[in-house]
């Protein structure tokens, strides 16, 4: 069985998105800094409200899925579509922006911490222009596996084995709402002195994300707020001497050309193009 290694380490670079929301992103720092289907990874973590407050107001998307995953805080999610959802500790939302939404993200809290990740996932060419869809999930509807008396992974999507256990998380392509890319997103809580032995897809790319402590993965240390991309094979085995909170992410790659400009991320220029005429027309989202 083939064992993954560590093939490249991406630091978190401290920067701001939104109205001047202070975050982390590691992924998507810049175009090299990508993981095929992975396009960015946002992790926003702060007590002081005048790091969040201004949140994400109206904005665009196109081509692509992004995934909110929230450990601690509130914000409230609306759409072009009437949707309005509450994203509470714990909670994920998973929009699929397709052919286009219209969005804002704004934190429902004056005070206290607000944390947590922002994950995108792109779309292949087929499903690009497909109806826009979001759904919300609580905390409580997303399935944990205990691993020991102080050890679990959260299970927010995918199929997977944890040190032998089956690992099946809420979005696990079976039900009614299959990803063509088959994401596996698990967020694993190691305590000091353990270790996960967990098999993934073996074609699937993969990559760690340490949230907080640090982990080992073979030889390699992996600091806290640094994405560690992986070679393909079908097992990750990771230990933290001093315990470790990451996030470990694998899907199928796409293998297809990508241009991004800004929340557009299409196959062409000519694409991009496009998606600025239509929103500057009022068509972005229109069948």
């Amino acid at each position: 069985m083939t064992t993954r290694t560590v093939t490249r380490i991406i630091p978190a670079q401290a920067t701001s998105d939104g109205a001047g929301v202070k975050l982390k992103r590691s992924l998507g720092q810049s175009n090299a800094a990508r993981h095929d289907p992975f396009l960015m990874l946002d992790e926003f973590f702060s007590d002081q409200p005048a790091d969040y407050l201004a949140g994400f107001p109206s904005h665009p998307h196109r081509g692509f899925e992004t995934v909110t995953y929230m450990l601690e805080g509130h914000m409230l999610h609306e759409d072009h579509l009437g949707n309005k959802g509450h994203l509470r500790d714990g909670g994920v939302q998973w929009m699929t922006a397709g052919r286009g939404v219209i969005h804002s993200e704004m934190p429902q809290q004056e005070a206290g911490r607000m944390r947590g990740f922002q994950l995108w996932i792109n779309l292949p060419a087929a499903e690009k222009m497909r109806p826009a869809s979001y759904q919300d999930i609580s905390a409580e509807s997303i399935p944990r596996l205990k691993l020991s008396e102080h050890s679990e992974a959260i299970l927010i999507a995918g199929r997977s084995n944890i040190n032998g256990a089956a690992a099946i998380g809420y979005i696990n392509g079976s039900d009614g709402r299959p990803l063509s890319t088959d994401p596996v997103y698990i967020d694993l809580r190691l305590a000091a002195g353990e270790g996960a032995e967990i098999k993934l897809p073996k074609d699937h790319n993969a990559l760690v994300y340490v949230y907080e402590g640090d982990a080992l993965i073979a030889d390699t240390q992996i600091a806290n707020n640094s994405s560690a991309l992986l070679s393909l094979g079908e097992r990750l085995t990771l230990t933290s001497p001093a315990g470790a909170k990451l996030l470990i992410l694998a899907a199928k790659p796409i293998d297809e050309p990508i241009v991004q400009y800004g929340p557009f991320v299409m196959n062409t220029n000519e694409e991009i193009e496009q998606a600025l005429v239509d929103y500057r027309d009022g068509v972005l989202t229109s069948a």
